[in-house]
């Protein structure tokens, strides 16, 4: 990597981590044009995922909402190491969406706050360039049982 967003990761003290292998029959990302299309990607870091279960504010047994925001963080890590394997991460003009799902507990309603996690790295990253569209939507269940899943749409050049 050497180009202006792996100077930026570097400069932020950010690796991105390993790509995390399917865990069914689909690629991490695809190439439309010039458009990158990633796979839902969990918050799997060292082969591991980083929280399980449902999300809830202050709910015993249940993932914090701090945590299911680090969670969201290291999906869209994830999601840029999917980038960074199919074009390379400097290759990004900017990032256009991001698309995120929550496994709510019953009454949790702050999936946007759990997305911030995603969005806030992309904006550190990427600075204007990082600015997205994004949904946030609460689901019963994800894969694993993992709190929370991001894709994300990236325009590169």
């Amino acid at each position: 990597m050497s180009g202006r967003w792996s100077a930026r990761l570097a400069e932020l003290g950010i690796a991105l981590p390993d790509l995390v292998p399917p865990l069914a029959a689909y690629v991490p990302a695809t190439q439309v044009g010039d458009l990158v299309y990633t796979s839902g990607q969990l918050p799997i870091a060292a082969g591991e995922l980083v929280a399980r279960g449902k999300v809830a504010e202050n709910a015993e047994g249940l993932v914090h909402l701090d945590d299911a925001v680090a969670a969201a963080r290291q999906c869209a890590l994830n999601a840029l190491a999917a980038v960074h394997a199919l074009v390379g991460i400097d290759t990004v003009i900017r990032i256009v969406k991001v698309t995120g799902f929550v496994a709510s507990a019953p009454g949790f309603s702050n999936q946007a706050a759990v997305l911030n996690g995603a969005s806030l790295l992309l904006g550190e990253i990427f600075g204007d360039a990082g600015r997205h569209v994004r949904s946030a939507v609460g689901v019963a269940e994800l894969p694993l049982g993992a709190p929370v899943e991001v894709e994300l749409t990236v325009q590169v050049g």
